[in-house]
């Protein structure tokens, strides 16, 4: 994908479920969606919108489409992460990190696994 978009809340808790599910109708994703559940047509528009933003597309099986993403989850991830270093903190990861560290009062032993495994990711 060139260039991915920022997606709304709306449209990300869809996409969540569009993941986990891997292949569904809009109906399967009402399904997914605790009470009080949103109309069927607005699900369908966020649904349309997702493929407008490349997000997913469809199979049509008569008048039903079944949905599944284009988009991995782990490349929005990575995009989301990076918008969120640029937006946030500077560009650094080293900031995000000691925020993170800061925020979530990680202990040395945690700290240390966390190093341990970006070492080994990289």
């Amino acid at each position: 994908m060139d260039k991915l978009k920022r997606l709304t809340k709306a449209e990300e808790e869809i996409m969540q479920i569009i993941w986990r599910l891997e292949r569904c109708t809009v109906s399967d994703i009402l399904d997914d969606i605790g009470d009080p559940k949103p109309p069927h047509s607005s699900i369908s528009s966020i649904v349309r919108i997702l493929e407008k933003k490349g997000f997913v597309n469809h199979k049509a099986f008569g008048r039903t489409h079944e949905y599944f993403h284009v988009v991995a989850k782990s490349e929005y991830s990575k995009f989301t992460l990076k918008k969120m270093v640029g937006d946030y903190f500077d560009g650094s990861v080293n900031n995000l990190v000691s925020f993170i560290v800061e925020e979530n009062d990680l202990s040395v032993k945690e700290i240390g696994e966390l190093l341990e495994k970006l070492s080994k990711e990289k």
